[in-house]
């Protein structure tokens, strides 16, 4: 019979362990780091030590950036979660549900998309007053004739 230290369950993970035990690589930890949306310690050695509830949330960002949740949006969402304890159901239901309307609108503006798009293709464009996918209900004619859109 093993018998386990009885902090063993406190016990904190080295980044090599959180990479090896999420999927991801040890840069990409050290980029949420830097993007705020994880968190680590430091030990005596200065060498970082995550909480074991680190692997739930790295789950989390993971599968928001999935969907196409900005980073920024994840960071804004994980930093009203409490830091001292596992993401629970009831965080991830809060989140999820954010996240699924945000989903459910970028879904209906590709299935629009892809409605006008059949439509669209071999027109030219050059020669339209109206795109519905460029210029929707032309409102780029308020600008005057010519050229009024520029990309950057």
């Amino acid at each position: 019979m093993k018998i386990s230290p009885p902090d063993a369950g406190k016990r904190e993970l080295s980044v090599g362990e959180v990479a090896a035990r999420s999927g991801i690589a040890v840069s990409t930890l050290h980029f949420y780091e830097a993007k705020g949306l994880i968190a680590s310690n430091r030990n005596a050695g200065n060498q970082r030590r995550y909480a074991r509830s680190i692997l739930r949330r790295i789950a989390i960002i993971k599968v928001a950036q999935r969907t196409g949740i900005p980073l920024s949006e994840i960071r804004a969402a994980l930093a009203v979660l409490p830091h001292d304890r596992p993401v629970t159901v009831a965080d991830w239901t809060r989140l999820s549900e954010t996240w699924r309307d945000q989903l459910d609108q970028r879904i209906a503006q590709l299935q629009s998309l892809r409605d006008h798009l059949t439509g669209c293709i071999g027109c030219g464009c050059l020669s339209m007053d109206e795109c519905p996918l460029r210029n929707p209900g032309d409102t780029l004619a308020e600008g005057g004739s010519g050229p009024v859109l520029l990309e950057s």
